[in-house]
């Protein structure tokens, strides 16, 4: 019933492709169109023109279309091998090999049906049919087919889940039996720092008393030291001041004693006689030192 010799779906995938290629194709020919329009209404603005001008002309436009083709070749090529991607990934889900033809890209006799069928928007009424005369088909892994494959890959996965849920279940068992020596824990721990507490609490009550009793004695003793030692500064200052009055007292004494016998050494025959001789000495030197001037004025 399909057109190009497979399933309706298949034939559906086709023409989405191709509704896809021929909108591409669409925009890069219109892309061409503007280019040739801009060099007309940029360039072509004389009534004539040189062969040099018009040569870079046809230059210009050149590059210009040349590196449309390019862009376009390249991104179709590449569009193919995206798509070629999905059909080989799809087709090693199930553990078929595809295989290809290049020498089919290019029959000319098929590449004449498929643009038949494009000129009549993939919905002819004739009934166009790609021979395969000597393309390869799709050949599975083993003998047995595609379906037997199936039944191995869907027996393999009924047999994998089975283990999974067996081991599902033994884990479950054994969160739950973790998950009861945990609250076990938890309990036990509970109830060993409850206990802590109440013994920490106790000492720490005790420690507390002691400690006040040692603060109540030091600030008893502190308070006792502080009145000792007011006492004894009091002592001390009176003891000072009394010292200050001896030793004025026996300055004056010591003063009035130099004094007096000071005036009494002057009262005595010796200090006499020292005082006359010194200035009789005194007199001598200053005559000497006269006739001294007298004789050597210079020295």
């Amino acid at each position: 019933m399909a057109e190009f010799g497979f399933n309706e779906h298949h034939q559906n995938e086709v023409i989405s492709y191709m509704r896809f290629a021929r909108s591409k194709r669409v925009l890069r020919l219109k892309t061409i169109d503007s280019c040739f329009e801009e060099l007309k209404d940029s360039r072509l603005v004389d009534e004539t023109f040189t062969v040099d001008e018009v040569r870079e002309m046809l230059d210009g436009l050149q590059a210009v279309v040349r590196g449309e083709v390019e862009m376009e070749l390249i991104n179709t090529a590449h569009t193919n091998v995206l798509l070629l991607r999905q059909l080989f990934s799809q087709a090693e889900k199930f553990y078929l090999r595809l295989q290809s033809d290049i020498s089919e890209l290019e029959n000319r006799e098929l590449l004449e049906q498929v643009a038949e069928f494009e000129k009549t928007d993939f919905k002819t009424a004739d009934k166009v049919s790609i021979q395969e005369t000597s393309k390869p088909k799709l050949a599975p892994l083993n003998e047995g087919g595609v379906s037997e494959l199936l039944n191995k890959e869907i027996v393999r996965l009924q047999e994998e889940n089975d283990k999974l849920k067996a081991r599902l279940r033994t884990l479950e068992s054994q969160a739950m039996s973790a998950l009861d020596e945990k609250s076990k824990a938890e309990r036990a721990l509970k109830d060993l720092q409850k206990v802590q507490g109440e013994q920490q609490l106790a000492a720490q009550s005790q420690e507390i008393s002691s400690l006040e009793d040692t603060v109540a004695a030091l600030r008893e003793d502190y308070e006792r030291s502080l009145s000792t030692n007011a006492v004894s500064q009091k002592d001390l200052q009176e003891n000072l001041i009394s010292a200050k009055h001896d030793l004025l007292r026996v300055q004056e004494q010591l003063s009035l004693a130099e004094k007096e016998l000071e005036k009494k050494f002057q009262q005595t025959a010796a200090y006499r006689n020292m005082k006359e001789i010194l200035t009789k000495k005194n007199e001598q030197i200053k005559e000497i030192r006269k006739r001294l001037q007298r004789y050597e004025p210079n020295e």
